[in-house]
């Protein structure tokens, strides 16, 4: 008879087949570094549950990365495998472990900041001066500019530092 202390195992090889998935946009991260993967579970039959959450309910990623999680834990030995997707909580950039914002300024990225919070009753239109900069990742200068909304994904924005004349992305708060 199996009891739950047998699965431990084979619950932290899951879990860590799962989370070390790399993003497909953001191949220097894994899925466990971003908070996309929310959760891994082994009934007692040994059949192994995923739980991701997408960085938005339209990313284009969300597909490949529900077909690497299972195809990796399949080829880890788990014949039955499914893959959940919840959307509530939503996935928020405060979910991106620590770890993970230095290695997105080790290649270059701009971390996001704080996750905007959500506002309970009706939501407030506020005009406002752009944004603060952001710190270079680079040069870490703080004379930077924001040259686009939108980088080569929709998560990303374009900056540009004025010091150090490299231009960046910015992985947008969400």
């Amino acid at each position: 008879m199996t009891t739950a202390a047998d699965l431990e195992p084979a619950l932290a090889l899951a879990s860590r087949v799962a989370g070390g998935v790399p993003d497909p946009e953001l191949p220097m991260l894994n899925l466990a570094d971003l908070g996309v993967l929310r959760g891994v579970e082994v009934d007692l039959g040994g059949a192994v549950t995923a739980t991701l959450t997408p960085t938005y309910s339209g990313c284009p990623a969300m597909a490949e990365m529900r077909a690497e999680v299972d195809r990796r834990l399949r080829a880890a030995g788990f014949a039955r495998v499914s893959i959940r997707t919840v959307l509530d909580p939503p996935w928020t950039t405060d979910w991106i472990t620590e770890s993970a914002r230095r290695t997105l300024a080790e290649h270059g990225i701009a971390p996001p900041g704080s996750a905007p919070r959500p506002a309970s009753g009706p939501v407030p239109l506020v005009l406002s001066a752009r944004r603060p900069s952001l710190p270079c990742p680079r040069c870490g200068s703080a004379d930077t500019e924001e040259t686009s909304r939108f980088s080569g994904t929709t998560c990303k924005a374009l900056w540009r530092c004025r010091s150090c004349r490299e231009p960046f992305e910015h992985l947008k708060e969400i």
